[in-house]
């Protein structure tokens, strides 16, 4: 709650001052490794623009964590709220801060072995006493960025405009949730089986944070008014 309060407070604070500029605003259309996005520009100052938007990127892929294998579908969901300060007047040069809202989610189920069975911290479980194992990976909220850039969107006497963007969020350490759904066989063996699942959670989200920093390369083109 209070990350929203930040944005909103941010976002009025950007209209207000885009109210006393000179030039409108300008809308971009954004491609990268956050997906396809769109962004509103308000100016600031005479050297600092506001950029405002959201991105999303849908993205499957595989993983193998010790000895199960996960089919991950990943849903990269981020809001943006960066400012834009060009260091030397007139130039298409500049460096972004700002802080990115970071809803992006990893769903995935595991995949049993050719015996249909699943090896948890040393020990081997059947897909008929285990059920479904599926998982959740999360990364925090709020996420700072920092970043450089080519172009301005509020270029004099250009409506169209082209952009660049190189940069990364810091988006923390994975939060990771595995759940095996079903499991059939004794009290004993599914207390057991909670034990090893909790180790491989761990184990999980320790090869998942090495994605801590996520990189962002962005190509835009926008066009003012």
């Amino acid at each position: 709650m209070a990350l929203k309060h930040s944005l909103l407070a941010l976002a009025a604070f950007a209209v207000t001052a885009s109210a006393h500029a000179q030039i409108g605003a300008a809308v971009t259309a954004d491609l990268g490794t956050t997906g396809a996005g769109l962004h509103l520009v308000v100016p600031m100052e005479s050297n600092l623009n506001g950029r405002f938007g959201a991105n999303y990127f849908k993205h499957d892929f595989d993983k193998r964590s010790g000895l199960v294998d996960y089919k991950f579908e990943g849903k990269l969901s981020t809001f943006d709220v960066l400012f834009d300060w060009y260091v030397i007047p007139n130039s298409s040069f500049r460096l972004t801060g700002g802080l990115v809202y970071n809803g992006s989610r990893f769903d995935a189920v595991g995949v049993p072995g050719a015996n249909r069975s699943f090896n948890f911290n040393g020990n081997t479980y059947s897909t008929a006493d285990l059920g479904r194992l599926e998982a959740e990976v999360t990364f925090r909220r709020a996420a700072p960025y920092v970043g450089i850039g080519w172009g301005n969107a509020l270029s004099p006497n250009k409506r169209w405009n082209f952009s660049a963007d190189v940069g990364a969020f810091y988006q923390g350490k994975a939060n990771a949730k595995l759940i095996a759904f079903g499991c059939s066989t004794s009290k004993a063996l599914c207390d057991k089986l909670a034990n090893d699942l909790a180790v491989e959670k761990l184990r999980l989200q320790e090869e998942l944070s090495d994605y801590k920093v996520y990189p962002v390369l962005r190509a835009s083109i926008s066009y003012s008014f």
